[in-house]
């Protein structure tokens, strides 16, 4: 499987996001069932390592291999998650906003006529792991991501997704190993000759990251 690559830029003061084809916004007890649910997958996923600082994130990052990622609490108050990566350059973070019924990664790119967005985390990481995406994002690193300088202002760092960071204490069961399996082979669960019980916890994740 060829890795999803993104593009993330040097800091700017000011962070821009486009979100001119974004969803219409949503009132509060959707947001309420969108967040709970995303959450609810995150901690089913294994990836997600919760309320670890950027500097732990860094830590865990930094002897593995590029393209090693996991998702973690953002320690901006304005924002829930981040994205943390080791990249050519080492460990750095990118902020995951969230607005409008959906998630999206922050992007400062004036190029960018439009923000991919999605509606929940493991839809948008899946989509930067998996192959036949062109991206268009212009990411960039949060401020509290300690990862090394930039060589120039202008150029930016290569960011690919290849492989999740599992968390120790939350390491999947030999069951959500086999439900990412069945997910990466096959998109139509109806067809398979399974009883609905099974049926329906390969639907409880729905996804194969």
């Amino acid at each position: 499987m060829v890795a999803q690559e993104v593009t993330i830029l040097p800091h700017a003061e000011r962070m821009v996001c486009s979100t001119q084809n974004l969803a219409p916004s949503s009132n509060a007890a959707e947001d309420l069932v969108r967040i709970t649910s995303n959450l609810q997958y995150l901690q089913t996923s294994g990836w997600y390592w919760g309320s670890i600082s950027a500097s732990e994130a860094r830590e865990a990052l930094l002897t593995m291999s590029e393209g090693t990622f996991l998702v973690r609490d953002s320690s901006h108050p304005q924002y829930m998650l981040a994205l943390s990566v080791k990249t050519r350059h080492g460990p750095t973070s990118v902020r995951i906003e969230y607005n409008w019924g959906s998630f999206w990664l922050n992007s400062i790119s004036p190029g960018v006529a439009d923000v991919q967005s999605f509606p929940d985390v493991p839809s948008l990481i899946q989509h930067y792991t998996a192959s036949g995406h062109t991206p268009r994002d212009g990411i960039c690193p949060t401020t509290d991501s300690n990862s090394s300088p930039f060589a120039t202002k202008d150029k930016g760092v290569l960011l690919r997704l290849r492989r999740p960071l599992l968390r120790p204490q939350a390491f999947p069961s030999l069951q959500h190993i086999t439900r990412l399996t069945i997910n990466r082979n096959t998109n139509c669960l109806d067809q398979l000759p399974l009883p609905k019980p099974l049926l329906g916890y390969l639907r409880s994740y729905p996804f194969h990251v």
